[in-house]
C-alpha cells in the first residue's frame, strides 16, 4: 500500500474519503470518537476498510502521513492538537477529493442562504447540458463522487469548517453571499477569524475566475477593499447599479457582464421562483454563476420556472382556520431569522430556541417588536431569548416538544397570523439535527389539520 491516510470521523464526507483513498490504493484507516450510524458501519466493512469508534488510537493516528477531518471537528480536539505538534498535514474532505477531478468547482458560502443558492446553480447549469455535481453541505460527499464521477462542473456549498481545511483547492467560480456572526463559538467568539475564514474560498483564484458578492453586505464589502482578490468580481446589489453583476431596478433583476462574456438581460421578479428579497440575493448570485458557466439566457429563463427550493428553508407546511404554519427550521442563526421575518406582513408567532451559538438578537429587535405577537420557545438555552424580549414582546411562553408548540401556537393564533419555525439556534439539543425539528413540526401540523375540517395542506 501507499500513502497512510487516516480519516478522523465517519460520517458521508468520512466514509466517501475512506471509499476514495482505498480506490486511489492509499492506506487508509477510519476513526471516529462517536458510535459510527450503522449503515456507514456496514459500508465500510463490505468495502474491508479498518476502522474504529468510540476512541482514537493515537498510536494509528499520529503515524498518519495525512489526516482528513471531518468538519464537525473542532480544532481544539486533543487527536487535533496532538496531530498538529507532530507537523501531519490535516485536510478537510473537499481539499482531499478536489485532487481527483479535472471538474470545475462553483463554490457558494456565507452564513445565509448557501443551500438555496447552491441548489438553484445546479438547477440552471444542468438544465444547459452539462454534466454537473453536487456535494459539500448537499447530498453526496466530494469524495465519493470523484471516485467514478466525470464532471464538467460540480456545485459545492462550503460551510467555514470545510473552508478552514482548504489549501490548495481552487474555486473557478466563487460566491460570497454575507457574513454575519455564526459559529463564534468555534472562533474564540473573535468574529474577524470567522471572516477570514469564509474569505478562503477566494485563495488560489486566478484572473481568469469569477468571484460573485454580494456588496451590500458591509462585510463583504470592506473585506473586498481591503483584500487583493484576483477573481474577476461580479457584484450583486440591491440598492445600487452594477456595471459588471446584477442589481434591481423597476421590478427587475438586471444582470449586466462585460468581461470574458457578454450580457445584458433582466428577469421580471413577478416570474421568479421564490419570494423575499433574501431570495433576489440567492437568485442573482445563482443566475450569475450560470452566466459565468456558459449557460445561455434562454435556458436560465426557462429553468428558473421549474426550481424547487429545499426543505425546511421558509417551507409552507399548511394552514388550520386561516392560520399559516411555516417551517424555517434550517434558520440557525439571528441573520436567516432576519431574512424570514422580514417575509411577512402578518402578525408572527414566533417559534425559536436551541443552542445559542453566540447570537446578537439586536440584529432583530425592530423586526421582532413589529411583528411578533408572541414568542414560543423550544430549547434548553432559551434564557436570552427572553431576556432579551421580554419587556416587548406580549407574550413568551416555554415548551418542551413540538406537539406542545402546534397546539399552543394554534391557541393564541387567529385568522391572519403566520407561526414561524425559524429557531436562530442549533437543534441537537432537542433533535438530531434541523431537519429532524423540521419533520416533528411539520408531522404535528399534519396532525392536527388531520382532526380538522376545512384546512389547507401545502407541502408535507
Amino acid at each position: 500500500m501507499g500513502k497512510k491516510i487516516v480519516i478522523l470521523g465517519a460520517g458521508e464526507s468520512g466514509v466517501g474519503a475512506a471509499l476514495l483513498a482505498k480506490a486511489k490504493r492509499m492506506d487508509v484507516f477510519v476513526s471516529d470518537f462517536g458510535k459510527i450510524d450503522t449503515k456507514f458501519r456496514k459500508e465500510l466493512i463490505v468495502n474491508a476498510i479498518p476502522f474504529e469508534e468510540e476512541k482514537h488510537t493515537e498510536s494509528i493516528i499520529l503515524a498518519a502521513d495525512e489526516i482528513v477531518k471531518s468538519p464537525g471537528i473542532p480544532e481544539s480536539s486533543p487527536i487535533i492538537q496532538q496531530a498538529r505538534a507532530k507537523r501531519i498535514s490535516i485536510i478537510s474532505e473537499i481539499e482531499f477529493a478536489a485532487r481527483y477531478t479535472d471538474a470545475k468547482f462553483v463554490c457558494i458560502t456565507g452564513s445565509n442562504g448557501k443551500t438555496t443558492t447552491t441548489l438553484l446553480t445546479h438547477h440552471l447549469i444542468e438544465a444547459a447540458g452539462f454534466n454537473v455535481g453536487l456535494a459539500g453541505n448537499i447530498g453526496a460527499s466530494l469524495a465519493r463522487q470523484v471516485i467514478d464521477g466525470d464532471f464538467d462542473y460540480i456545485i459545492v456549498e462550503l460551510s467555514s469548517f470545510q473552508l478552514d481545511g482548504m489549501y490548495e483547492f481552487r474555486a473557478h467560480i466563487a460566491v460570497l453571499l454575507n457574513i454575519t456572526p455564526d459559529h463564534l463559538d468555534r472562533y474564540d467568539y473573535d468574529f474577524q477569524k470567522y471572516t477570514d475564514s469564509k474569505f478562503r474560498i477566494t485563495q488560489n483564484q486566478t484572473f481568469d475566475n469569477y468571484l460573485i458578492s454580494f456588496v451590500d453586505d458591509e462585510v463583504v464589502r470592506k473585506e473586498l477593499e481591503k483584500r487583493n482578490t484576483k477573481g474577476f468580481n461580479l457584484a450583486v446589489s440591491l440598492k445600487d447599479r452594477m456595471l459588471n453583476g446584477a442589481y434591481v431596478s423597476d421590478n427587475r433583476l438586471m444582470f449586466n457582464i462585460r468581461n470574458h462574456i457578454t450580457k445584458l438581460f433582466n428577469i421580471n421578479i413577478a416570474d421568479l421562483p421564490l419570494a423575499g428579497k433574501h431570495n433576489q440575493i440567492n437568485i442573482m448570485a445563482a443566475v450569475m454563476s450560470a452566466l459565468a458557466a456558459g449557460v445561455p439566457e434562454s435556458v436560465i429563463k426557462k429553468s428558473l420556472k421549474s426550481f424547487r427550493n429545499v426543505s425546511h428553508r421558509l417551507e409552507e407546511v399548511g394552514s388550520v382556520y386561516g392560520i399559516k404554519y411555516v417551517n424555517d427550521s434550517k434558520a440557525t442563526n439571528v441573520d436567516a431569522v432576519k431574512y424570514a421575518l422580514d417575509s411577512f406582513d402578518r402578525p408572527i408567532i414566533w417559534v425559536a430556541g436551541g443552542v445559542d451559538k453566540g447570537n446578537d438578537y439586536k440584529q432583530i429587535e425592530e423586526l421582532v417588536y413589529e411583528k411578533v405577537k408572541a414568542i414560543i420557545c423550544i430549547g434548553k438555552q432559551d434564557d436570552e431569548i427572553i431576556e432579551h424580549f421580554s419587556e416587548e414582546v406580549p407574550m413568551i411562553l416555554e415548551v418542551e416538544d413540538m406537539s406542545q408548540v402546534v397546539s399552543l401556537a394554534q391557541e393564541l393564533g387567529m385568522e391572519g397570523d403566520v407561526v414561524l419555525l425559524s429557531p436562530a439556534c442549533a437543534s441537537f439539543d432537542r433533535f438530531n439535527n434541523y431537519e429532524d425539528r423540521g419533520n416533528q413540526f411539520k408531522k404535528e401540523v399534519e396532525n392536527m389539520m388531520n382532526g380538522v375540517s376545512g384546512c389547507n395542506f401545502l407541502s408535507l
